[in-house]
């Protein structure tokens, strides 16, 4: 028997904002009021392919109707909030999303809360402690001595290493059911300033939480009907990418770089790496129904789908959350995992992720009909 996702749960913000309202706000952080500027910005976000996305902190005053959270710069060298001041509201408003998000999953899953044994959380996006995880042991509420891990700071692949962790747990005792929760809210860590790397992240990144319920129990094994079964999973760090993708801590916020250096390198590394590991599994891509691929952006879906040489059909599960979504960071992957259901999709299923080192993770799942 193997690992097997018997539920599945997401949770957005309740505010939408349609990209043209972002790139109107994100004007008065960094153009200055030049022409010239405004016109990349306007670019910029219209190449994201994101028609709208989620925030935490529409209600506290994003966009038009005030800037309560982002005050518009007094000069150049205002920066916003402090990073403290940004955590307040992590704290305040991440253990709801990841609630919504996990009862779903376990209503999905068709079992008690009682049966929940571990819990597995990923965010990085925020810290404090004690964190959303005991938060949601008393929301929900679980068992007080449920076994909890936080994954942090891993960045767009988090998710998949919490799959991995709790995958080890439900196989190392038949017993262990392992609820698994990522929640991020990237709208907080939005930068000040005309700087490449501040405005591309300001463009892609949104809030979202994802959660699954992991099991190995003959139970679970039984009623496989829109269950994943969990067979291998891989990691592979691409040599000398130390600098192509950072996510650092600064004092006003979070800091992402990204490195235009990101999709040749994808182009470069993955298909023979990738091709080797489905080799030691028995495999090759013809054998691969569908692909549930991190949308970092379109040009790394792009990327996969040149290097791959796959079918522009592979790619569109990804490019519709990204579209309607926006990069929520780790718990994207398993809002494509819940399109590939929705849309009827079975068979092996090939999940990418692509984060900070540049770390390229993969997982490989059976999507039973």
């Amino acid at each position: 028997m193997s690992a097997t996702i018997i539920g599945l749960g997401t949770s957005l913000p309740e505010h939408s904002v349609p990209t043209e309202t972002c790139v109107e706000h994100a004007k008065k952080f960094s153009v200055g009021g030049n022409p010239k500027r405004e016109r990349i910005l306007e670019e910029l976000y219209r190449r994201t392919e994101i028609g709208a996305r989620r925030s935490v902190i529409v209600g506290h005053g994003y966009g038009p109707q005030g800037d309560q959270v982002f005050k518009a710069p007094v000069d150049d060298s205002d920066r916003g909030p402090s990073t403290g001041n940004r955590m307040q509201y992590y704290v305040a408003e991440i253990g709801n999303l990841a609630r919504q998000a996990c009862e779903q999953a376990v209503g999905d899953a068709n079992i008690s809360l009682n049966q929940i044994t571990h819990l597995v959380t990923v965010s990085c996006t925020g810290f404090f402690s004690p964190g959303f995880d005991i938060e949601l042991i008393h929301a929900l509420p679980l068992g007080l001595g449920t076994l909890r891990t936080h994954v942090g700071f891993m960045g767009c692949h988090g998710g998949m290493n919490g799959l991995r962790v709790a995958k080890s747990f439900v196989e190392a005792d038949p017993n262990a059911t392992v609820l698994l929760c990522a929640a991020e809210a990237c709208s907080l860590h939005f930068q000040y300033g005309w700087s490449t790397n501040k405005l591309v992240a300001n463009s892609l990144f949104a809030d979202g939480a994802a959660a699954a319920v992991i099991s190995n129990s003959p139970a679970s094994q039984q009623a496989k009907t829109g269950r994943w079964a969990l067979l291998s999973s891989s990691s592979f760090i691409v040599p000398d990418s130390l600098d192509s993708m950072l996510w650092q801590i600064g004092d006003n916020g979070f800091e992402m770089q990204l490195s235009n250096r990101v999709p040749p390198l994808i182009e470069q590394w993955l298909p023979d790496w990738l091709d080797s590991w489905l080799q030691q599994l028995g495999l090759d891509r013809t054998k691969i129904c569908s692909w549930a691929v991190h949308p970092g952006g379109p040009r790394i879906l792009d990327s996969v789908e040149a290097c791959l040489k796959l079918d522009s059909s592979y790619m569109a599960p990804a490019r519709q959350i990204l579209a309607s979504c926006g990069n929520m960071s780790s718990p994207t992957i398993f809002f494509i995992l819940d399109s590939l259901r929705a849309n009827g999709k079975s068979g092996l299923c090939v999940m990418l992720g692509f984060g900070p080192g540049l770390t390229i993770e993969a997982a490989l799942i059976d999507l039973a009909p």
